[in-house]
């Protein structure tokens, strides 16, 4: 199976970090978070990474390389030309390069999930996702847990069917709308992840993560 680190975004929100470093290329820890990434990838079983990068992305390809320092395969998908293709864009511009059920990891999350490199898909099923608590930021959720009716936020963290994304264009696309309508056909099922997750989406995030780290 294929894994996908989506390492694309502008890292607006980082800022001032975030002005000459990729937000995937900033350490927590020790490492960059992009490396954290891979290592616990491997560590899974997964030798084939597929990463999309726009923003900066000439220096994740460089700091990374084919993977082979880390022990795996990692693929280039360069949106550098087109600017970032949001979510589905990206996957869709990347699907190629991968297996036909494949794994999609966000590169701005830091999270213990255990990642399964043989994960079957229930039969006519085109993703499942991972959620988590809501976080104080995103108090009302995204999407509701399998089988309840609470919301919980989704972790960026999913497995994908090819079929999801048949009939999307290539270009800029958002996943939501893709899931929501998976979901109201019954296409989609969750899990509930009660390990640690972090969104890495400001300084201050990175910080607090960083520490936290450092001190384990």
């Amino acid at each position: 199976m294929t894994a996908m680190i989506l390492a694309a975004g502008l890292g607006s929100r980082m800022r001032p970090l975030t002005n000459d470093t990729p937000k995937p290329l900033l350490e927590v820890g020790g490492k960059p978070l992009i490396v954290w990434h891979i290592e616990q990838l491997k560590s899974a079983g997964f030798k084939d990474i597929v990463i999309n990068v726009a923003y900066l992305g000439q220096q994740i390809i460089d700091h990374l390389g084919d993977g082979s320092k880390f022990g795996v395969n990692i693929v280039f998908s360069d949106e550098q030309n087109e600017g970032a293709l949001e979510t589905a864009g990206g996957i869709v511009k990347a699907l190629d390069k991968l297996s036909e059920t494949f794994l999609v990891v966000n590169g701005d999350i830091w999270s213990d999930y255990a990642y399964l490199n043989n994960f079957q898909l229930a039969e006519g099923k085109l993703a499942h996702l991972v959620l988590v608590d809501n976080p104080e930021h995103h108090p009302l959720g995204d999407f509701l847990l399998t089988g309840t009716e609470r919301k919980y936020t989704f972790s960026g963290i999913a497995y994908y069917s090819k079929r999801l994304f048949e009939g999307v264009s290539y270009g800029k696309a958002p996943l939501a709308p893709l899931l929501f309508e998976a979901m109201d056909k019954h296409k989609v099922t969750t899990e509930y992840h009660k390990g640690i997750w972090h969104d890495i989406g400001t300084p201050k995030r990175l910080e607090v993560l960083d520490k936290t780290l450092k001190e384990a």
